[in-house]
């Protein structure tokens, strides 16, 4: 289903709120918009998201989804934003390359350069192809997680990045997900196959965006 997008890259229909903050805006794209990556805020609420959004060097994606399926747009899809961060390798996956092909104990920053010497087709989408869409959701600490040796001096925010697990996305969250992202694929002619999870493409909690689903029949128009 197409959608209207004016020269800006804002999207005008009756599912989409206009919530844009051009602070997290990083300037215009020199490229082609090759692939969408889903996110999750690790946040309670949609307002904690929009007011974040709002302070000066804030990061952010292009949509954000609230619990109830409402949709915001928070930055004109022509812009960058800094929502993906360095680049997995793709070629490991498809699978073209192996392991061996790298420099010995490559990290993310050194694989993500490897990453960005290539075609956008050979590799994810970076930060300057992708739309970014985020989910309201937090990732918690597990109920009755019990701690012991070096772990019990952890700080919350180390736990959080060790153990913490994201919630479901609700089902009016992947309503609103398959309806956003099919009318983004069908406005700009991108392909089904490139949409990811956030942590498929970068070095990310596993759990974030887990229940994610794009792939529901369509609703309301």
């Amino acid at each position: 289903m197409r959608v209207e997008i004016d020269e800006h890259g804002m999207i005008s229909h009756a599912r989409v709120r206009h919530a844009r903050s051009t602070r997290i805006e990083r300037g215009k794209r020199t490229g082609a918009i090759t692939g969408i990556v889903v996110h999750q805020t690790d946040a309670d609420t949609s307002a904690s998201s929009l007011n974040s959004y709002r302070q000066p060097g804030a990061n952010g994606a292009h949509f954000l989804i609230d619990k109830d399926g409402t949709i915001y747009q928070t930055a004109a899809i022509y812009q960058r934003t800094n929502h993906v961060g360095p680049l997995k390798a793709r070629c490991l996956v498809i699978p073209t390359c192996k392991m061996s092909d790298f420099p010995p104990k490559v990290g993310p920053a050194e694989m993500h350069r490897i990453e960005m010497l290539k075609a956008p087709a050979d590799r994810y989408p970076s930060n300057m192809e992708a739309i970014g869409i985020e989910m309201v959701g937090r990732a918690r600490l597990p109920v009755g997680l019990k701690l012991a040796g070096e772990e019990a001096t952890w700080s919350m925010a180390r736990l959080r990045g060790e153990y913490a697990v994201f919630e479901a996305p609700t089902a009016a969250q992947n309503q609103a997900l398959s309806w956003l992202v099919d009318a983004i694929l069908d406005s700009m002619h991108i392909s089904s196959s490139e949409v990811f999870r956030h942590p498929v493409v970068s070095s990310k909690n596993p759990t974030e965006a887990k229940g994610a689903n794009w792939n529901l029949p369509p609703s309301a128009p």
